[in-house]
């Protein structure tokens, strides 16, 4: 007499909301740069902008550049989930992409400042919160120096900054350093810390209204 097999048991992985954060200069863009380049399956979230294009950004790429008056305008019809003004200039991530790259069951990867991680944190809290670091602040001013876009004034207004949103990592659920030169192993930190949520006995359900 044949016995029945029982059905193996069905994991549904549900899609992620990735929230990368941490302070000016830290490389956040080249990370996420980094993983585009090894076709890493997320949905890269392009932030929104009124800061000027620095040498070798492509609008809609790097970033969505639009005028203050634009950016306004955005805040006013409800188009961004976030947004804040750092140094002078407003940022904001937009919510429609994030809302679609959902519901089709994309996971969608956000960089934010660390105003805007504690508000999406609010927002969307079971979204995965990973706070990039630089190994020093003495390296983190060499990196900054090494981009050419600060003056000396904005330079120390950066690394005092740095030093602050430090403070706040009990914000974060999980913590990357970016080693100078070794960008690949941040990115296989960030590429194991999305496999272990996929992991997880109890997925985290994201809810964006």
């Amino acid at each position: 007499m044949s016995r029945k097999r029982s059905s193996p048991l069905t994991v549904i992985k549900k899609p992620l909301l990735v929230v990368i954060s941490g302070p000016s200069g830290v490389g956040k863009d080249a990370l996420l740069s980094r993983l585009r380049e090894l076709k890493y399956p997320l949905e890269y979230i392009t932030t929104v902008t009124t800061r000027s294009r620095r040498a070798g950004e492509r609008d809609h790429i790097d970033y969505h550049f639009v005028t203050p008056e634009k950016f306004q305008e955005m805040i006013k019809q409800g188009e961004l989930l976030e947004w804040a003004k750092v140094y002078g200039n407003w940022y904001g991530v937009p919510k429609q992409p994030v809302k679609q790259a959902l519901n089709n069951g994309q996971d969608a990867i956000v960089k934010v400042d660390i105003q805007g991680a504690a508000t999406i944190k609010k927002i969307v809290p079971q979204a995965v919160f990973i706070f990039l670091m630089p190994p020093s602040i003495e390296e983190l001013s060499l990196r900054l120096k090494k981009r050419h876009t600060e003056k000396s004034f904005d330079l120390e207004l950066r690394l005092k900054t740095a030093a602050e949103e430090m403070k706040h990592l009990s914000l974060f659920d999980y913590v990357v350093v970016n080693q100078r030169d070794d960008i690949y192993r941040a990115v296989n930190d960030i590429a194991s810390i999305i496999t272990a949520e996929k992991c997880r006995v109890t997925p985290r359900e994201i809810a964006l209204e």
